[in-house]
């Protein structure tokens, strides 16, 4: 077998690995053609990865009579015909839209379907808002023009510091609907205009963002046998 392929800037410069004296020197003998693998202690960052993770999860016991009635808050609304309002940037983004998805889909039980919407799913309308006004805008907007009494609002955040989603909050609460936050720490900002409080146990960006899938499970367990009975 050919020795592996050192690639630099130039493709003409390329030389094989074994000769390339600085990767030689990290990587060490190159045995029936391939490299050996550099000691990282990968995985040892690996495992406190899984530690650091197993013990957010385990502090979330706390949590459970806030996830609980976090998710009366949906069964109410939706009881009286409310919509289910979700938003967040980035991962927090994603978890807003995996929300939406196990209520208006399905968790594990086949029933009716739930009325959510995630306000960062229409390209047009985010861009359009973004464009002519701000991105701080592109939730709150949205929000004044949809969400009403009877309505719940959740965003998730996990620095809780970002502008676009305080001020979707606070348009919420000025609107009549209801706020869920899904933070970390001490919620930041986004925390003055929630009702009810979600914080994951935990200031580091990964575990916030496992804790808030954990929890918005939970609430679909709840929520998703509601509404199949």
């Amino acid at each position: 077998m050919p020795d592996p392929i050192f690639l630099p800037a130039s493709p003409s410069e390329a030389i094989p690995i074994s000769r390339h004296p600085s990767l030689r020197d990290r990587l060490g003998p190159v045995p029936n053609g391939h490299t050996s693998a550099p000691d990282t202690g990968l995985a040892s960052v690996l495992a406190e990865q899984v530690e650091a993770h197993i013990s957010a999860a385990r502090d979330v016991t706390a949590l459970l009579p806030a996830v609980e009635a976090a998710a009366d808050l949906l069964i109410e609304a939706f009881t009286r015909g409310g919509t289910l309002y979700t938003l967040g940037n980035g991962g927090s983004a994603a978890d807003a839209q995996h929300l939406t998805g196990e209520l208006v889909g399905h968790y594990k039980r086949d029933r009716r379907p739930l009325p959510a919407v995630t306000l960062t799913t229409d390209a047009t309308v985010m861009t359009c808002i973004a464009n002519d006004y701000s991105y701080e805008d592109v939730f709150a907007r949205q929000i004044r023009a949809l969400a009403r009494a009877g309505d719940v609002v959740a965003a998730f955040t996990t620095s809780g510091n970002s502008p676009n989603v305080v001020s979707a909050l606070e348009a919420a609460q000025t609107n009549g609907a209801v706020t869920v936050l899904f933070g970390g720490g001490d919620g930041g900002d986004a925390a003055r205009f929630a009702d009810r409080l979600l914080l994951a146990p935990s200031s580091e960006t990964p575990r916030i963002q496992e804790i808030h899938t954990l929890m918005l499970h939970m609430i679909s367990e709840k929520v998703d046998a509601w509404a199949a009975a």
